[in-house]
């Protein structure tokens, strides 16, 4: 029964806040002609993301140094990771072009200034690394998932190194991070991570029913780094696995 109330309450708290984030969002729109430049979104996405995390009682805790440009990769383990991290710092986010169709997600993401990428073209590649390094020499910091998919959290996929190119060489700050999840009254594994056959609405109403959701952040900038891209994916992969490790011990 306490599951069923806390559902109800944050079912309508939810609708609420969308509508909230809408209206903030096309105030914003309207401010900048139509069309919010990039870092204006990244604040937006920070502050709604902020107000979607408060309405599942997520507790944020983060260990090391946040960046706040250049690029970011992480381990990825369900669709809270994005709320996670741009509730830390704002960021653009790279993304499979499927997340576009999401439910709510994919309208985040849409509005945010996601760059999107068509995985199955391989020439989408020269674009979506282009549309990176143009937000890096901007200042801004962007974030990649190299596992290429979410997971159970129980171990760190192979990074995937095409999308390094942009800071392959260069100079543009580098980072890692590792997400690690808790929730009272259930299993991170099950409840938090989003992966496998699982469908979206209804992790997302079993995910409403928790108490309270905990993660935990850990931060590492990278110094030296490889000097080419499959050893600079081998050496980020190892530092993430590092840090998870750290967590667990």
């Amino acid at each position: 029964m306490r599951k069923f109330v806390r559902l109800a309450l944050r079912s309508v708290w939810l609708c609420g806040q969308l509508l909230f984030i809408t209206a903030d969002f096309a105030w914003l729109a309207l401010r900048h002609g139509g069309s919010p430049p990039l870092r204006a979104r990244t604040v937006w996405l920070r502050r709604s993301s902020r107000q979607v995390l408060r309405l599942l009682e997520a507790e944020i805790e983060s260990d090391g140094p946040c960046p706040g440009d250049g690029l970011l990769v992480s381990n990825h383990l369900s669709y809270l990771d994005i709320l996670v991290l741009t509730s830390l710092t704002p960021a653009v986010f790279v993304s499979k072009s499927e997340v576009r169709s999401w439910p709510v997600f994919g309208w985040f993401a849409r509005m945010a200034g996601t760059l999107f990428l068509q995985r199955a073209r391989r020439a989408d590649l020269v674009r979506i690394s282009e549309e990176i390094a143009t937000a890096l020499r901007g200042g801004l910091l962007v974030v990649l998932f190299p596992e290429g998919t979410s997971s159970d959290g129980r171990q760190v996929l192979p990074f995937r190194s095409s999308l390094l190119e942009p800071v392959n060489g260069q100079q543009r700050p580098l980072s890692v991070a590792c997400i690690t999840y808790a929730v009272a009254g259930g299993s991170a594994e099950n409840d938090v991570c989003y992966w496998g056959d699982m469908t979206f609405f209804p992790h997302l109403v079993k995910l409403m029913t928790k108490e309270k959701i905990r993660a935990r952040v850990r931060f590492r900038k990278i110094e030296p780094r490889a000097d080419n891209r499959k050893e600079l994916a081998r050496q980020l992969h190892a530092e993430v696995v590092r840090l998870k490790t750290a967590g667990t011990a």
